[in-house]
C-alpha cells in the first residue's frame, strides 16, 4: 500500500489493527544527484515519444531548476514534468509554426480587417485618411517582417532537418557518445537502446525537412565518423549564428529549453538572459535616476544588488535585497519601487505593495500570513502571502513600516535571513526572487538637518551614523541588522525643477493622446511652480497638487470650451504672469 504521512495519520494510524498489519517504510524526497540517476532512467522513453534528443545538461536543469523554483512538489515528479514539457515544446517547435510567425500573420490579419473596416467608411463619405495611411504604412512593414521571419525559419528548418539526420548517421555507424561531446549528451542509462533522434515523417508543409542542397550536403557527407562530428560542430555554429538569441526551432532538448519552461511557470527569468536584459541591468542606476531625481545614491546601491543577484553571485537563500528607505514625505520613496518594478519586473502590476499603517495590532499579523485554525477567515490566505505565491517574482513595497506593531516586524525576521515564510496552513512561501523595499519617516529630521540643497552636509558614513540612533527608537536592533538603511534627501530647487519637467511631460503625453495637441511650456512657468512649492516636509507632493488643483482644472475648461465650440485644437501654449498661470489655444 502507498500513502502519503498526512492519510496515513489521518486514516491508518488511528487504527491499531491497520497498523499492526502494515509495516511503515519511510519514503523521502531523493536528493538531486539521486533525482538526476532516476530521470536518466525515463530520459529514454520520452526521446522514444517525443522522437527528440535530450541532453544530459536538460536532466540536470530540469532537477535543479525544478528543485529551487518549484517548491511545492517533490522530486523526481516535478522533474520529470518538467523535462516532459521542455520535450513537448522542442517537438512542436520541429514541426509547427513559431509562435514568433503566427503573432505577425495575425497582426497583419488584424490590419487587414481595419483597412477592409475603413474602405467601406470611406465609401459612404466619412473622414478615415488619417487611419488608412497609418493602416497601409502598418501592413508593409508587417509585410517586411514576416518576409524576414519567414526566410529566417526556412533557414532554421533546413539546418535543424540536416543536423538531425547527420546525428541519427553518426549514432547509426556506431560513434561512441563520449565522442560526440559537447555536441550531444545522452542518458546513460539509456546506453545502446537509445533511439534514433531523427524527426518523424509528417505530411506537414512545415516541417523541418532540409532541402535539396541541405540534403546533397548530407548524403555527400564522408563516412569518417571524424569528417561526420566536424561537419556537426560547423552546422551547429551556423545555426547559433542564425538563431541568435530567440531560437525559432531547436534541434534538442537542452538546459535552455528546460528554463524557457521554469519560466513560464512561475515568471522567475531563469534562462539565458538576453543581451537587452543584461544592458538594462547594468544601466539600472541611470534608468532609475531618471524618474527618481536627486537620490542617485541610493539608485546605485539598490542596482549593485540588482547586478549581483542576476549574475548569479548573490545568496540564493536570501531575496533579491532588503532596503529600508528613510528620509522626508515625496522625496521619491514609494517611487522608487513603482521605477524599479516597470524597469525590471515588467510593470507595475509586479508590484506587492501594503500599506503597513494597517497593521497596528498584534492580531493583524494573520492578515499577512492568514487565519490560523478556528478563527474566521482560515483557509482563504494572507494578502501578503497569497501575493507572493501568485507572482513569486515581483517587488514587495512595506510602505510607512514604522507604524506597524512590533510583532508584525518579527515577522519578517525569517523572509529577510532565509527568504521563506510558512501561512498559517503550513505552505513554505518563497520570497527569493523578490526585492523587499521599507519605507519609513523616521529620522526625517536627522536628514533634513545634515543635507542643504540636495548634498549631503558630512559623509554618508556620518548620516548613517547619525540615523541610526532614531531608527533604533523604533525598530529592534535584529530588524535593523537584516536591512539595508538607505537615506533620502530633501529635494533643492533643482530637483523640484526636474520633478516638475517630468510631471509636465506626462501631461502632455495625455494630451496627445486625448485631443492630437502639443503642450508647450513657456518661459517663467517652472519659476512660478517652484516658489509655491512653500512647503519643503511635501517633497515633490507639492507640485502634484498644484498641478492637480490649479493647472490641470484650468487647462481642461480651456479643452472644454474649445471642444464646445468645435474648434480643432494642435498646440497649447503656457506662461506665467503675476496671477497665475496663462493659457494659449492654437
Amino acid at each position: 500500500a502507498a500513502t502519503t504521512w498526512a492519510e496515513y495519520k489521518q486514516h491508518i494510524e488511528k487504527d491499531p489493527a491497520l497498523t499492526r498489519r502494515f509495516q511503515v517504510v519511510k519514503i523521502d524526497e531523493p536528493s538531486e544527484a539521486v533525482a538526476v540517476l532516476m530521470l536518466r532512467g525515463v530520459a529514454g522513453v520520452l526521446e522514444q515519444h517525443h522522437k527528440v534528443q535530450i541532453l544530459d545538461e536538460a536532466i540536470e536543469a530540469a532537477v535543479s531548476l525544478s528543485h529551487r523554483y518549484i517548491p511545492a512538489r517533490q522530486l523526481p515528479d516535478k522533474a520529470v514534468s518538467l523535462l516532459d514539457t521542455a520535450c513537448a515544446r522542442v517537438a512542436i517547435s520541429q514541426h509547427a509554426t513559431p509562435a514568433e510567425v503566427e503573432d505577425i500573420m495575425r497582426r497583419r490579419q488584424a490590419l487587414e480587417v481595419e483597412r477592409a473596416i475603413i474602405g467601406r467608411e470611406a465609401a459612404i463619405g466619412i473622414g478615415v485618411a488619417d487611419r488608412q495611411a497609418r493602416v497601409e504604412t502598418g501592413l508593409a512593414e508587417t509585410e517586411l517582417t514576416l518576409a524576414a521571419a519567414q526566410q529566417r525559419w526556412d533557414r532554421e528548418k533546413a539546418l535543424v532537418g540536416e543536423i538531425l539526420e547527420l546525428r541519427a548517421r553518426l549514432r547509426g555507424e556506431g560513434v561512441p557518445l563520449n565522442a560526440v561531446e559537447p555536441l550531444e549528451t545522452v542518458a546513460e542509462t539509456a546506453g545502446a537502446d537509445a533511439p534514433e533522434v531523427i524527426a518523424p515523417e509528417t505530411d506537414a508543409p512545415d516541417a523541418p525537412e532540409p532541402d535539396a542542397d541541405a540534403t546533397a550536403t548530407a548524403d555527400s557527407s564522408p563516412p569518417d565518423p571524424a569528417a561526420g562530428l566536424a561537419r556537426l560542430r560547423e552546422l551547429m555554429a551556423e545555426l547559433a549564428e542564425a538563431q541568435g538569441e530567440t531560437p525559432l526551432i531547436l534541434p534538442s532538448v537542452d538546459r535552455n529549453a528546460v528554463a524557457a519552461v521554469v519560466q513560464d511557470w512561475t515568471g522567475i527569468p531563469t534562462g539565458r538572459m538576453l543581451s537587452s536584459q543584461t544592458e538594462k541591468a547594468l544601466r539600472l542606476a541611470a534608468t532609475l535616476s531618471e524618474r527618481v531625481v536627486g537620490q542617485d545614491h541610493a539608485m546605485e546601491m539598490i542596482a549593485k544588488r540588482v547586478q549581483t543577484s542576476r549574475a548569479g553571485l548573490g545568496a540564493p537563500e536570501k531575496p533579491v535585497g532588503v532596503f529600508l528607505l528613510c528620509g522626508p514625505s515625496g522625496v521619491g520613496k514609494t517611487e522608487t519601487a513603482l521605477a524599479l518594478a516597470e524597469t525590471l519586473y515588467g510593470g507595475e502590476q509586479n508590484l506587492i505593495s501594503i500599506n503597513m499603517s494597517e497593521f497596528q495590532e498584534a492580531h493583524t499579523v494573520s492578515t499577512l500570513k492568514g487565519a490560523p485554525p478556528g478563527y474566521v477567515g482560515y483557509g482563504k490566505g494572507g494578502i501578503l502571502t497569497e501575493a507572493v505565491r501568485r507572482k513569486p517574482y515581483s517587488v514587495i513595497l512595506l510602505d510607512e513600516v514604522e507604524k506597524a506593531h512590533p510583532d508584525v516586524h518579527e515577522i519578517f525576521f525569517q523572509v529577510f535571513d532565509k527568504g521563506m515564510m510558512d501561512d498559517s496552513e503550513g505552505r513554505r512561501i518563497d520570497f527569493k526572487n523578490t526585492l523587499i523595499l521599507l519605507t519609513s519617516n523616521v529620522g526625517s529630521e536627522v536628514i533634513m538637518d545634515r543635507t542643504s540643497s540636495g548634498t549631503v552636509r558630512a559623509g554618508l558614513d556620518d548620516l548613517d551614523t547619525a540615523l541610526r540612533a532614531p531608527l533604533l527608537k523604533v525598530f529592534p536592533a535584529a530588524f535593523l541588522g537584516r536591512v539595508v538603511t538607505i537615506p533620502y534627501y530633501p529635494l533643492s530647487d533643482m530637483m523640484i525643477e526636474a520633478i516638475t519637467r517630468h510631471q509636465f511631460a506626462k501631461i502632455a503625453r495625455r494630451l496627445r493622446l486625448s485631443n492630437d495637441a502639443e503642450l508647450v511650456i513657456g518661459d517663467g512657468v517652472m519659476d512660478l511652480v517652484k516658489a509655491r512649492c512653500t512647503e519643503i516636509e511635501s517633497g515633490g507632493r507639492m507640485i502634484d497638487a498644484i498641478l492637480t488643483n490649479t493647472f490641470l482644472p484650468e487647462l481642461s475648461r480651456g479643452v472644454l470650451n474649445r471642444s464646445l465650440e468645435g474648434e480643432k485644437m494642435t498646440k497649447v501654449t503656457v506662461g506665467a504672469s503675476e496671477g497665475g498661470f496663462t493659457y494659449s489655444f492654437e
